[in-house]
């Protein structure tokens, strides 16, 4: 019994140690670091999919690498795919809650889906871990300022062919 209180002490100094450590971001795997510079120059060149291929690659090889989740997010929003940037920025920041890119991506995506209220808060939550003056919160705000992009949206009756009647001619005996 007169261990115990040692033994709290020693317990709880293990536990704040622990989570201190797996806080840090571990360096990525060289394979996946050469992936994500091909994913960025195909990125560059406008070609997201191929982008995706290779971050999709980087992520097998190194999951628990939070910048192959942000730059996958970035990738999906160059494609026009607002809701699978969103669902990459959300688990970045739930592995990372602080991680200013991935709250700034997600508002930026989430203005680009129309959700300008959702995204002031992400801006409200960037002015008040970084302030005002730091890049993502004015490339945030910025975007917020711009208001989303106005999406054409093509319906199937658009695209049907007109309609022509012929006569079948074919004889039967």
């Amino acid at each position: 019994m007169r261990y115990a209180p040692a033994a709290a002490a020693l317990s709880l100094m293990v536990a704040v140690t622990a989570s201190v450590g797996s806080a840090q971001q571990q360096p990525a795997d060289p394979r996946a670091e050469v992936l994500m510079v091909q994913a960025q120059d195909a990125l560059d060149a406008g070609q997201p999919q191929r982008a995706v291929d290779a971050l999709e690659a980087a992520l097998a090889i190194d999951p628990q690498y939070t910048p192959i989740l942000i730059a996958l997010a970035e990738a999906a929003r160059r494609e026009g795919l607002q809701g699978k940037a969103i669902r990459y920025y959300r688990e970045a920041l739930t592995r990372d809650p602080r991680n200013y890119l991935a709250i700034a991506g997600e508002g930026a995506a989430m203005v680009e889906k129309g959700a300008v209220d959702r995204a002031r808060r992400n801006l409200a939550q960037l002015e008040s871990l970084c302030g005002s003056s730091c890049d993502e919160t004015r490339a945030l705000a910025m975007a917020i300022e711009q208001g989303p992009k106005d999406r054409t949206v093509l319906t199937a009756e658009a695209v049907m062919p007109d309609a022509m009647v012929t006569q079948n001619l074919t004889e039967t005996n």
